[in-house]
């Protein structure tokens, strides 16, 4: 097959593909005019996030055979229309979900313990021990909201430390072990002192940490965000933060990301996040949850794997 890379992966997926006799052409400066173009044979695209794979594009494209992305989310690609071509979708979600649990656990663990203030605090030439006072993570309650390869890798994470898990997933049941407990919303909302969203984002989970969620939560809590920005509404982040029901925010997405992730800051920024990067109650990073060197690696391999398997 003719596989065009319109995205920076590790080489490994290239090479076992080109040993399996395959070709593989990288496309990866050309502009969307010349992508066009240079579909026109393709019978595989791989991407990260550089163009969304929709009619738009795939028209382009009438041998396509199979889409796979080096990540998890679908959200860039138009699933309706993939399954009216028959293109198989491959994702891999397996080969950053460990590199996603350990970013939840160190971002939780910061912010129980103001190391990101305290840092900044000491470097400037302030010793403030009472007003860095952490919190322990020990007798806590941990809720997880979707149960896939991300939220069960944090879980896994969790183990350590003698805490109740609590996960909802909408579209698995009996999942729950020893270490962590199957819950629905109600339970979960009525009980966590930390909330972790590790969910796709689609029409259901669109602002899930809404007004209405932030006002659904029982005791004050920290919020983790590792899935995809528009899972938390900002402004209503920052309220919940305000009135006390949320103590700290370790969010490595943001409401705000662009398609592409190097763009973020192209233009002028809502005011609201300007109030987010001022708040001390938020630790940030630039959606690298799950991309450390270990993944980068096992994120094309495990891409080999699906697609020389399913084409054998």
């Amino acid at each position: 097959m003719k596989i065009i890379f319109l995205d920076t992966v590790h080489p490994i997926l290239e090479e076992r593909l080109v040993a399996a006799n395959h070709q593989c052409i990288q496309i990866i400066d050309s502009d969307f005019e010349s992508t066009k173009k240079l579909i026109s044979d393709a019978e595989g695209i791989v991407i990260r996030s550089r163009f969304p794979m929709d009619a738009k594009l795939l028209d382009f494209a009438p041998n396509l055979k199979f889409i796979a992305r080096s990540g998890a989310g679908m959200e860039n690609i138009d699933l309706e229309y993939c399954a009216k071509r028959n293109i198989q979708l491959f994702n891999a979600p397996e080969g950053n979900r460990n590199a996603v649990g350990e970013h939840a656990l160190g971002m939780l663990l910061a912010l129980l313990n103001n190391l990101v203030t305290a840092d900044a605090e000491v470097r400037s030439g302030k010793w403030d021990r009472e007003g860095n006072r952490g919190i322990e993570l020990d007798g806590k309650t941990v809720g997880i909201i979707g149960y896939g390869n991300n939220g069960e890798a944090f879980a896994k994470k969790l183990r350590g430390f003698d805490v109740q898990i609590l996960a909802y997933d909408k579209y698995k049941s009996n999942f729950g072990n020893e270490f962590v407990k199957e819950s629905t919303v109600e339970v979960l909302y009525a009980n966590a002192d930390v909330i972790s969203f590790h969910i796709p984002q689609n029409e259901e989970t669109l602002f899930w940490a809404n007004d209405t969620f932030f006002e659904s939560i029982q005791k004050p809590f920290f919020l983790l965000n590792l899935s995809r920005g528009k899972i938390v509404e900002t402004k209503a982040l920052l309220e919940a933060i305000e009135n006390g029901k949320v103590l700290g925010a370790g969010l490595d997405v943001l409401e705000f990301e662009k398609a592409s992730f190097e763009n973020f800051f192209d233009g002028n920024m809502p005011e609201v996040f300007q109030q987010l990067l001022a708040s001390k109650k938020v630790i940030l990073s630039p959606h690298v949850g799950g991309w450390t060197n270990e993944s980068y690696f096992k994120l094309s391999d495990v891409l080999a794997d699906k697609i020389l398997n399913y084409f054998q």
